[in-house]
């Protein structure tokens, strides 16, 4: 599995230990013995190598060798030896390191690692004709629940294509979402970006504010919680419109066919009760599971996008890869990292450590990893091979043994 990631020219990948340096400490200086880098680069190269406990994280470093621990910056002892941080000194720090500021450092990491490996997805169409398109979805951490508080519920801008998280914030449950859809994206730069989200985000302020004020464009879902744009969407003249685009596919035990249709939506005769909507998309899905009768659904969306900017497949690309955000990603960390089973539960560590499992993902994906539990499970036996991947060059002879 390693050779599918290709020669790892640390050279041409971005180093991850600057980003970490921007992360305030938030332990007292008297009694430190490992820096914040040094212990998270620990945890960064352990979840690469698929870590996915804090007891496993500490496991790495306890696996690795001096010249490893060394390059990662752990000091050396007195007698000349050097100790890997333990699981409590781990939990602690992940348990109270700023989770705002480690999304930070991540998603500006990953936003480089993913310009770099993809530089024909311009932010703009004018530089390659596709737009890059981000997806804004949420994702519940159900092990981090306890009787007296509820599950942590996080929120996540993710690419298409190629998946990496840009950023990341914690909303405390799924009906806080819409409040934290501006904080979570004006750090990014959208301009012509187009942001997918499903009906929950289709709030019309937060559209507005992503309009006009970040330059960026949108394709919304709308379901029957915005009552007034359905019920418009569902009385277009759909039955006189062509089907303009058609795909379909197997997998899972399911035959699925999807069929696109667009109309625009013209200002003069009333359009659509959003704003800066262009275009009506009406999707059709048909899906056959093995031994069951087939179902039909039909979906509406609407998006700030004209004609001339996004085709009929582009449009149904960019839906699809919306809905492919959770086998991209969450499945990865649900079934890879087992983040649902996870226990985790002290201070900001539920959120630090899905932010670690962002960071595996990401630059497994830049690499060209197309099966993420293989490659960890073959970096897990090359401890070494978790360096380069993160842009730290593994020379001893830098920095003594």
């Amino acid at each position: 599995m390693l050779v599918k990631l290709g020669p790892l020219d640390t050279g041409r990948i971005a180093d991850l230990r600057p980003y970490f340096d921007s992360v305030p400490d938030p332990r007292a200086r008297r009694g430190r013995w490992y820096s914040l880098t040094a212990i998270l680069l620990v945890c960064a190269c352990a979840v690469v190598s698929g870590a996915r406990s804090i007891d496993e994280l500490a496991e790495w470093g306890q696996r690795a060798s001096n010249a490893l621990l060394a390059v990662i910056g752990i000091r050396r002892h007195l007698i000349r030896w050097r100790r890997a941080p333990s699981p409590a000194t781990i939990g602690r720090v992940l348990g109270a390191v700023d989770g705002d500021a480690l999304d930070r450092a991540v998603g500006a990491y990953l936003a480089d690692r993913h310009r770099a490996a993809e530089p024909a997805q311009a932010p703009s169409p004018s530089a390659s004709g596709r737009p890059r398109v981000i997806a804004v979805d949420g994702k519940a951490l159900k092990g981090s629940a306890r009787l007296t508080a509820t599950r942590r519920h996080l929120l996540s801008a993710v690419t298409h294509g190629t998946v990496v998280t840009l950023a990341q914030v914690e909303v405390g449950a799924k009906t806080n979402e819409t409040t934290h859809f501006r904080p979570l994206l004006a750090p990014l730069d959208l301009t012509g970006t187009v942001v997918t989200f499903d009906a929950l985000h289709s709030v019309k302020a937060n559209i507005t504010w992503l309009v006009e004020t970040k330059k960026a464009h949108y394709i919304a879902v709308i379901k029957t919680n915005q009552p007034t744009a359905h019920a418009q969407l569902a009385a277009l003249p759909w039955q006189s419109i062509t089907v303009q685009h058609t795909a379909s596919g197997t997998g899972h035990g399911r035959r699925e066919s999807r069929s696109i249709k667009t109309c625009g939506i013209a200002d003069e005769l009333g359009g659509i009760a959003f704003p800066h909507a262009r275009l009506a998309i009406r999707v059709h899905r048909r899906r056959k599971q093995t031994g069951r009768r087939e179902t039909r659904e039909s979906v509406y969306a609407v998006t700030s996008l004209d004609a001339h900017q996004a085709g009929p497949a582009d449009l149904a690309a960019a839906i699809r890869g919306h809905w492919g955000v959770e086998n991209s990603s969450h499945h990865i960390r649900d079934v890879t990292f087992a983040e649902d089973a996870s226990t985790v539960h002290t201070g900001t560590a539920p959120r630090a450590m899905a932010t670690l499992r962002n960071l595996a993902i990401g630059v497994l994906k830049t690499l060209g990893a197309d099966n993420i539990a293989k490659t960890t499970r073959a970096i897990r036996d090359e401890p070494q091979r978790a360096l380069p991947i993160l842009g730290i060059t593994h020379d001893p002879d830098t920095y003594g043994t």
